[in-house]
């Protein structure tokens, strides 16, 4: 049988900002054009998040909700793009034989694997909902420690950057999020928090020759091989 006679993937893309859905479409169109991708989306979680300071286990019942109704639709994979809810995204794939993924997995992995100077890799995390960088820093870290290595973060939040993005000021958002590199020229490796901040990563990496890594690509990619692995 020829791989165009086998079923194409049904992955579900879920979202707690509409300004993630583009950079992630846009990744499966690159790597996966074959796939079939579908976005659900409740960006009530990032405001309720926001205001709470803190991820609360109404909102992990949100997300198994969202999971549930994915795997209704009869998705082959859950594919989450929303980086301040890893504990949320945790409890979804609890029970889950099917590819459930964290939005920065992959590109942690990538980071993890860059030449580092000293003994301790340096590690710059650039984001732009603030709320993040702690969740993102906790998991980094564990996977880091998981392999053996000594890393430390250097997180650096972009503010108003995201509320640019959201009005349209695409410019503006890009500018903001490349001169955090200035801040970051010690670090070995830079990730870019958000999905959302994909599109900046031309204008990053114009201004440093420190390698620069968002997460669509490396997400949709990995979200490829395991479904291929299933």
């Amino acid at each position: 049988m020829t791989t165009d006679l086998l079923p194409l993937p049904r992955i579900a893309l879920i979202h707690a900002t509409a300004l993630a859905m583009g950079p992630i479409a846009q990744a499966f169109a690159r790597h996966a054009p074959k796939a079939q991708v579908f976005h659900l989306l409740d960006d009530s979680l990032s405001k309720d998040h926001a205001k709470s300071g803190a991820l609360t286990p109404q909102m992990v019942e949100r997300f198994k909700r969202l999971a549930d109704y994915a795997w209704f639709t009869q998705a082959d994979g859950i594919l989450f793009t929303c980086s301040a809810f890893g504990s949320a995204i945790e409890a979804c794939a609890v029970a889950s034989r099917k590819p459930v993924l964290k939005p920065n997995e992959a590109m942690f992995e990538e980071a993890l694997k860059a030449q580092g100077r000293g003994p301790t890799l340096q590690v710059g995390l650039v984001a732009t909902f603030e709320p993040s960088i702690a969740s993102m820093s906790e998991e980094f870290l564990s996977q880091a420690k998981s392999r053996g290595l000594n890393v430390q973060i250097h997180p650096c939040f972009v503010k108003q950057a995201m509320q640019d993005l959201a009005k349209g000021d695409e410019d503006l958002h890009h500018q903001k999020v490349s001169l955090a590199m200035r801040e970051l020229h010690e670090c070995d490796v830079i990730m870019l928090a958000q999905f959302s901040m994909a599109a900046a990563h031309e204008a990053c990496q114009s201004i440093t020759s420190i390698p620069v890594l968002t997460s669509p690509d490396c997400a949709a990619l990995d979200m490829m091989r395991r479904l291929e692995q299933c």
